[in-house]
């Protein structure tokens, strides 16, 4: 995986993670929910670029 891109998403993974403590902490599920949705994307996105990556070898 690009290292850029791994940086990118690992970035953002821990932003939604922040996101999701801040909404559960404040009691605001809207903020909680786009955490978690920012979560998942990111992990989404690492799992294409592991796939990527396998198959280039």
């Amino acid at each position: 995986m690009a290292t850029g891109k791994k940086a990118k998403n690992v970035a953002r993974s821990a932003k939604g993670k922040a996101k999701e403590a801040t909404g559960r902490a404040v009691g605001n599920e809207s903020l909680e929910a786009k955490g978690r949705t920012e979560q998942v994307k990111s992990d989404a996105k690492q799992t294409v670029e592991k796939a990527k990556d396998t198959f280039k070898h």
